[in-house]
C-alpha cells in the first residue's frame, strides 16, 4: 500500500482491514498492538462521535425478562388491559416518562439513553440470555464469549493483580468466557456482603511455607508442561490461572471485595438487598481498575402477579441504579463508566386476565445505558401505542453488544477465531454500534 493509498483509509478502516487480513491472530500476538486502547482511543472519528470514552462497564442484568410497559416504555393512553394500574411519572427530561415505580431514575434521566425497540426471536430464559449477552443464538458444539470476556479481551486489563472481569449474582447459565481462554472468564461472586471466598492464605501457613508448596507445584509439573504438552492452550491455561490465584492473594485491592470497609451510609443508600450491595461492590472494584462487573439481579419472570412483584422488585433497581448513577458522578467517574440495563426480552403488552399477569415477549422490549460517552436524555426507538411492536429503530442483540464495545473504544467487528477455526465478533454476524446514543 503507497502513501497516497494509505491516507484515503482513515485510520480505523485500516486497523480493520488489516486485522481481517490476519483474521486469526491472536491478542496476545501483534493485533494487541493494533487494538489496544490507547490506540483506539486516539483516533479522532471515535472521539468525536462519543465513542471510547468508556474505560469500565457495570452491567445490570435484569434476569428473568423485565416487563418493558411498567418500566421504561410506559403507555398511558393504552388501554386499560394493557397498562394495568401501572402510572406513567414524569422526568427531569420533557417528554420522556418512566413507570411509577422508578421515581429515582427519573430525577437522573437527562443522563440516561433509554433504548425503547429492542426486539429478538428468543422467547425463551436460556436462549434469550445467552443472546443478549453473547451476540449469538446458542449451540451445541460451542460456548461464545459474553460481553464482559471480550471487553476483558480486547481492552486489557488495568489491573494486573485482580481479574479484569466480576460477575456478581450470576446463575450456572451465564456464558463466561465461552471459547476464550481461561484468564478472560469471570470471577464469580455469590453475595456481595460476603465478598471474596477462600482467597487468603490458611492461618497455619506461613509465607516460606507457602512458597515450598509452589516450588514443589513447578517441580512436579516440570516434565509435563515441557516435555509433552510444551506450548498447548490447556496446559498454559491451567498455569496462568494457578499464577493469576497467587498474585491476587496478594494484592492490596482484594480491600476492594470487603464491603465492611464502606461507611455505613454508603451501604444504606444503596439497599440492603442483595442485589444493591452488589451494585456498591461493582463500584468499588471499577475504583480498583476492574474493566467489566456484571450484577445479576433475578426474579423478573412474572407470568402472573405482575403488579403486585413489580412494586417489590422495580424500587430495588430504583434506588441501587439512581444511587450508582450519583455516587459515580460524585467521585468523577460517570463519564468512564458505562452503565447497562439489560435483561432477556419483554413482557406481553396484553395483561393475562386470570392471573394479573404478563407472558415473555421478545418481539419489543427496553433497556438503557448511561455515563461512558453516553448522550443522555433521550429515548432511542419506539414501539406502538400499546409496546407491541417496534415501529423506529429497531435494535437487536448484536446491535447492543457492538454499542457496548464502541462506547469502550474496541472493535466491535473484529472477528476472532473459535478453536474450531470459526470467526466471531463482539457486535455478532451484522451487529453496528447505535450511533445516536454517543454525545
Amino acid at each position: 500500500m503507497n502513501p497516497h493509498q494509505l491516507n484515503e483509509l482513515s485510520r480505523r478502516d485500516f486497523l480493520a482491514r488489516t486485522a481481517r487480513a490476519c483474521f486469526g491472530l491472536s491478542i496476545a500476538g501483534s493485533a494487541a498492538q493494533l487494538f489496544s486502547p490507547q490506540a483506539l482511543a486516539a483516533d479522532p472519528a471515535i472521539l468525536q462521535a462519543g465513542g471510547g470514552k468508556a474505560k469500565h462497564v457495570i452491567y445490570l442484568y435484569m434476569s428473568g425478562g423485565m416487563t418493558h410497559i411498567d418500566t421504561f416504555d410506559p403507555k398511558p393512553d393504552a388501554p386499560a388491559e394493557y397498562r394495568g394500574p401501572t402510572k406513567a411519572i414524569g422526568t427531569n427530561v420533557d417528554g420522556i416518562q418512566l413507570g411509577h415505580c422508578l421515581p429515582m431514575l427519573a430525577k437522573h434521566m437527562d443522563k440516561v439513553a433509554l433504548i425503547r425497540s429492542l426486539s429478538t426471536t428468543q422467547g425463551a430464559h436460556e436462549q434469550g440470555k445467552y443472546l443478549m449477552h453473547t451476540s449469538y443464538t446458542p449451540r451445541g458444539t460451542i460456548v461464545h464469549p459474553s460481553s464482559g470476556a471480550w471487553a476483558a479481551r480486547l481492552a486489557g486489563e488495568q489491573n494486573g493483580s485482580i481479574p479484569s472481569f466480576v460477575l456478581i449474582g450470576g446463575g450456572n447459565q451465564h456464558p463466561g468466557g465461552g471459547f476464550f481462554e481461561p484468564q478472560y472468564s469471570p470471577l464469580p461472586i455469590g453475595d456481595p456482603q460476603k465478598g471474596l471466598r477462600n482467597v487468603r492464605q490458611r492461618a497455619d501457613t506461613n509465607d516460606a511455607s507457602f512458597q515450598r508448596q509452589l516450588d514443589l507445584r513447578v517441580q512436579l509439573d516440570h516434565d509435563f508442561d515441557t516435555r509433552f504438552h510444551k506450548g498447548q492452550r490447556s496446559v498454559r491455561a491451567y498455569n496462568e490461572v494457578y499464577d493469576s490465584a497467587v498474585k491476587m492473594m496478594h494484592s492490596k485491592d482484594l480491600e476492594a471485595f470487603d464491603l465492611s470497609k464502606e461507611p455505613a451510609d454508603s451501604r444504606a443508600a444503596y439497599g440492603t438487598e442483595r442485589f444493591g450491595q452488589g451494585v456498591l461492590l461493582a463500584r468499588r472494584l471499577v475504583e480498583r481498575g476492574v474493566r467489566f462487573v456484571e450484577v445479576e439481579y433475578g426474579g423478573f419472570d412474572w407470568h402472573s402477579d405482575n403488579f403486585e412483584l413489580m412494586e417489590e422488585k422495580i424500587p430495588v433497581l430504583d434506588q441501587a441504579l439512581s444511587t450508582l448513577i450519583s455516587d459515580l458522578q460524585a467521585r468523577g467517574l460517570l463519564d468512564s463508566t458505562l452503565i447497562v440495563v439489560a435483561t432477556e426480552f419483554g413482557r406481553t403488552p396484553k395483561i393475562v386476565e386470570n392471573n394479573m399477569g404478563r407472558n415473555h415477549f421478545p418481539k419489543a422490549f427496553s433497556c438503557l445505558m448511561a455515563g461512558g460517552g453516553i448522550k443522555g436524555g433521550q429515548a432511542y426507538g419506539k414501539t406502538d401505542e400499546t409496546a407491541s411492536n417496534v415501529i423506529e429503530g429497531k435494535v437487536g442483540a448484536s446491535d447492543f453488544n457492538a454499542s457496548i464495545a464502541f462506547a469502550l473504544g474496541i472493535p466491535f467487528d473484529l472477528p476472532l477465531m473459535s478453536p474450531s477455526k470459526r470467526p466471531f465478533r463482539m457486535g455478532g454476524i451484522d451487529g453496528k454500534p447505535i450511533g445516536a446514543l454517543f454525545g
